[in-house]
Protein backbone atom coordinates (compact mmCIF):
# COMPACT_ATOMS: atom_id res chain seq x y z
CA UNK A 1 0.00 0.00 0.00
CA UNK A 2 1.30 3.17 -0.67
CA UNK A 3 2.59 5.89 1.90
CA UNK A 4 -0.34 7.67 3.38
CA UNK A 5 -1.28 9.90 5.75
CA UNK A 6 -4.21 9.74 8.92
CA UNK A 7 -5.65 12.40 11.05
CA UNK A 8 -7.40 11.32 14.27
CA UNK A 9 -8.41 13.74 16.43
CA UNK A 10 -9.22 12.30 19.85
CA UNK A 11 -8.93 13.55 23.27
CA UNK A 12 -9.27 10.44 25.26
CA UNK A 13 -6.01 8.54 25.91
CA UNK A 14 -7.80 5.42 26.08
CA UNK A 15 -9.56 5.88 22.92
CA UNK A 16 -6.74 6.89 20.95
CA UNK A 17 -4.41 3.90 22.11
CA UNK A 18 -7.39 1.70 21.13
CA UNK A 19 -7.68 3.13 18.12
CA UNK A 20 -3.77 2.89 17.33
CA UNK A 21 -3.74 -1.05 18.04
CA UNK A 22 -6.92 -1.73 15.92
CA UNK A 23 -5.28 0.11 12.87
CA UNK A 24 -2.47 -1.91 13.65
CA UNK A 25 -3.99 -4.93 13.67
CA UNK A 26 -5.88 -3.96 10.30
CA UNK A 27 -2.42 -3.36 8.57
CA UNK A 28 -3.77 -0.74 6.89
CA UNK A 29 -2.23 2.26 8.87
CA UNK A 30 0.45 4.27 6.77
CA UNK A 31 1.49 6.97 8.86
CA UNK A 32 -1.01 8.26 11.01
CA UNK A 33 -1.15 11.57 13.34
CA UNK A 34 -3.60 11.85 16.66
CA UNK A 35 -4.15 14.74 18.17
CA UNK A 36 -6.10 15.46 21.22
CA UNK A 37 -8.31 18.49 20.06
CA UNK A 38 -9.83 20.62 17.81
CA UNK A 39 -7.42 23.43 18.09
CA UNK A 40 -4.43 21.13 17.41
CA UNK A 41 -6.52 19.51 14.23
CA UNK A 42 -6.48 22.86 12.62
CA UNK A 43 -2.41 23.76 13.93
CA UNK A 44 -1.29 20.49 12.45
CA UNK A 45 -3.42 21.45 8.74
CA UNK A 46 -1.61 24.69 8.99
CA UNK A 47 1.94 23.36 9.27
CA UNK A 48 1.50 20.51 6.57
CA UNK A 49 0.15 23.44 4.00
CA UNK A 50 3.37 25.86 4.80
CA UNK A 51 5.63 23.24 5.36
CA UNK A 52 4.72 20.33 2.68
CA UNK A 53 2.36 21.81 0.66
CA UNK A 54 -1.31 20.60 0.14
CA UNK A 55 -0.32 17.01 -1.52
CA UNK A 56 0.68 16.03 2.14
CA UNK A 57 -2.47 15.97 3.70
CA UNK A 58 -4.17 13.57 5.25
CA UNK A 59 -6.22 10.78 3.45
CA UNK A 60 -9.41 11.34 5.69
CA UNK A 61 -9.62 12.33 9.55
CA UNK A 62 -10.94 10.64 11.87
CA UNK A 63 -13.02 13.77 14.23
CA UNK A 64 -14.21 12.70 17.55
CA UNK A 65 -16.87 15.28 18.57
CA UNK A 66 -16.86 15.82 22.30
CA UNK A 67 -13.14 17.44 22.48
CA UNK A 68 -11.50 20.47 24.32
CA UNK A 69 -10.57 23.73 23.18
CA UNK A 70 -12.07 23.74 19.83
CA UNK A 71 -15.02 20.78 19.48
CA UNK A 72 -15.11 18.51 16.05
CA UNK A 73 -18.53 21.24 15.37
CA UNK A 74 -16.16 23.95 15.33
CA UNK A 75 -13.20 21.96 13.87
CA UNK A 76 -15.40 20.27 11.26
CA UNK A 77 -16.82 23.85 10.33
CA UNK A 78 -13.10 25.23 9.76
CA UNK A 79 -11.79 22.44 7.72
CA UNK A 80 -15.06 23.03 5.51
CA UNK A 81 -15.08 26.84 5.23
CA UNK A 82 -11.20 26.54 4.46
CA UNK A 83 -10.34 26.21 0.51
CA UNK A 84 -7.33 24.50 0.97
CA UNK A 85 -9.07 21.70 3.54
CA UNK A 86 -12.36 21.56 2.35
CA UNK A 87 -11.68 18.54 -0.13
CA UNK A 88 -9.91 16.67 2.69
CA UNK A 89 -12.86 13.74 3.56
CA UNK A 90 -14.02 14.07 7.52
CA UNK A 91 -15.33 10.88 9.16
CA UNK A 92 -17.32 12.33 12.56
CA UNK A 93 -16.49 8.85 14.59
CA UNK A 94 -18.65 10.19 17.83
CA UNK A 95 -20.62 7.80 20.82
CA UNK A 96 -23.23 10.38 20.02
CA UNK A 97 -26.01 8.74 18.13
CA UNK A 98 -28.57 11.70 18.47
CA UNK A 99 -30.06 12.26 14.93
CA UNK A 100 -29.99 16.24 15.20
CA UNK A 101 -26.65 15.54 15.74
CA UNK A 102 -25.70 13.42 12.75
CA UNK A 103 -28.04 15.78 10.62
CA UNK A 104 -26.07 18.89 12.20
CA UNK A 105 -22.86 17.49 11.17
CA UNK A 106 -23.60 16.52 7.74
CA UNK A 107 -25.18 20.06 7.16
CA UNK A 108 -21.61 21.06 8.54
CA UNK A 109 -20.24 19.02 5.65
CA UNK A 110 -18.77 15.72 7.38
CA UNK A 111 -18.34 12.73 4.04
CA UNK A 112 -19.58 10.10 7.05
CA UNK A 113 -20.56 9.95 10.42
CA UNK A 114 -19.68 6.79 12.10
CA UNK A 115 -20.73 5.86 15.67
CA UNK A 116 -18.18 4.50 18.02
CA UNK A 117 -18.24 0.84 18.31
CA UNK A 118 -18.49 -0.56 21.95
CA UNK A 119 -16.24 -3.52 21.43
CA UNK A 120 -12.68 -4.22 20.12
CA UNK A 121 -13.34 -6.48 17.65
CA UNK A 122 -16.19 -4.21 16.53
CA UNK A 123 -14.07 -1.33 16.74
CA UNK A 124 -11.14 -3.23 14.38
CA UNK A 125 -14.28 -4.31 11.64
CA UNK A 126 -15.00 -0.75 11.98
CA UNK A 127 -11.48 0.80 11.35
CA UNK A 128 -10.85 -1.76 8.27
CA UNK A 129 -14.16 -0.84 6.41
CA UNK A 130 -13.32 3.41 6.80
CA UNK A 131 -9.55 2.31 5.47
CA UNK A 132 -10.59 0.09 3.05
CA UNK A 133 -12.76 2.50 1.67
CA UNK A 134 -11.05 5.80 1.99
CA UNK A 135 -8.26 4.50 1.17
CA UNK A 136 -8.98 1.81 -1.71
CA UNK A 137 -12.30 2.00 -2.63
CA UNK A 138 -13.31 6.06 -2.50
CA UNK A 139 -12.00 8.33 -5.91
CA UNK A 140 -10.61 11.37 -4.28
CA UNK A 141 -9.50 14.82 -5.56
CA UNK A 142 -6.65 15.36 -5.46
CA UNK A 143 -5.42 18.36 -3.11
CA UNK A 144 -3.44 20.81 -4.91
Amino acid sequence: MSKHLILIAEDDADDRYLMKTALEETGMAGEVKYVENGVEVINFLDSISAQAGQLNYPKFILLDLNMPKMDGREVLKKIKSTDAYRKIPVIIFSTTKNQLEVKRCYDLGANTYVVKPVSYDTLVATIREICTYWLNTATLIEIN
